[in-house]
Formats: structure tokens, sequence, C-alpha cells
């Protein structure tokens, strides 16, 4: 059985004489006349979560911008290395996007790593400064469900930490100046990975509803 890097370059050889001779037309045009995507997803590193896959996109469909649990900081203008703002500062200054997804998932080693922080020993220092962004989430979740258990309370901090990203979106001027013109949507969604199973934010009703 293949795995690792060979696996890799196993895959790029069937992408190369299958996958891409199907596309190519398409990859053609979008590198000749420039990348066009309607919608940037914002979704975490992990490994076994990958958008595309999921939802079943063409090359030039989604412009991706990945990182530990799905999160988006604040506006933040001091310092000089920020790429999740710099990504979403393309996504909608340079290429117009219209939509804007935050895709959170279960079982997601970010969130249990914030939940864990105390207790873990320091084996992290950059994730650990990273989810700190979820701390005040994390304290409202173990104030108001002190009863459930582990397993419900995890599912409930994952979620939360789509809520903080779009959140966090809006302290953006020009996402916020985007969303009120009308121009600009944002969307929290959320996957329990295990099941394929996918539900959206309904601010409305403020909780996440299956999607059918």
């Amino acid at each position: 059985m293949t795995t690792g890097v060979d696996k890799l370059l196993d895959g790029y050889r069937r992408f190369r004489t299958g996958a891409f001779q199907d596309s190519k037309p398409l990859i053609q045009e979008l590198v000749a006349q420039g990348q066009r995507p309607q919608v940037a997803v914002i979704a975490c590193s992990d490994s076994r979560v990958e958008p595309a896959t999921l939802f079943q996109t063409d090359p030039g469909d989604l412009f991706m911008i990945r990182n530990v649990a799905n999160l988006v900081p604040p506006l933040e203008e001091d310092g000089k290395f920020h790429g999740t703002s710099a990504a979403l500062e393309f996504a909608v200054l340079g290429l117009n996007v219209k939509h804007v997804i935050v895709l959170g998932h279960a079982h997601c080693g970010g969130v249990k790593a914030m939940m864990n922080a105390d207790t873990e020993g320091g084996q992290f220092t950059f994730v650990t400064q990273w989810v700190s962004m979820l701390a005040a989430a994390h304290r409202r979740v173990l104030a108001t469900m002190a009863g459930a258990d582990d397993e419900t309370r995890t599912r409930v901090c994952e979620q939360n930490a789509v809520l903080v990203s779009l959140e966090n979106l809006t302290t953006f001027p020009w996402v916020r100046e985007r969303v009120e013109a009308g121009e600009l949507q944002l969307h929290g969604w959320y996957i329990d990975i295990a099941e394929a199973k996918l539900s959206v934010y309904d601010g409305a009703q403020g909780k996440f509803e299956p999607v059918g």
C-alpha cells in the first residue's frame, strides 16, 4: 500500500492523466482570465475537512482560507504578519467575493487544545495563543452548561468557534461596509465529519439548523 509522499505523487500522476484532462479547458480559462470565485471559505486545517470534496466544487469555485480551528482574528493593525487577515482582505477587496463561509467541524483538535490548555502542560505555544480567542466563549459554555457532559460541551464550543469568527469578521470595516450594502453575505456552517451532516447557523433563531 502506497503511503505518505509516494501516495501524493501517485495521485498527481492520476490527476495529470485523468481529472486534469477533464478540467483542462476550465483551468486554462481561469489562468488566462484570472480567478473569480464567488465564495470564500474559512475552514480548519484539519486533514479530514476538505471543502472541495465536501461540496463537490470545480477549480475556481472556492477561495480557501485555512487555519487551526477555522478562526478569524479580530482586526489588529499592530505587528507585521497577519496571514488570515491578509487572505480575507484579498478575497473581499481583491476578488470581490459575494459570500464568506466560516466552516466549523466536529472533533476539532484546535478547539480541544483550547479546552485543555490548562491541563496539557504547555504542549503548544503558537496553537495555545491562537485559540485563546475562544476562551471567553468557552467560559460561557462552562457557566451555562455545567450539567452537560464533555462531549456535548465540546460540540457547543466548536459551534461557538464559528460564531466568534462571524463576529470578528465584522470588525473589519471593508467587510462590515459590504455586508451593510448588501454586497457580501456571511455564513456560519458546521459539519459533523463522521456522519457528513451539515448544519447552517440561523441568526434569527440563534441556532444551527441541519441541511436536509
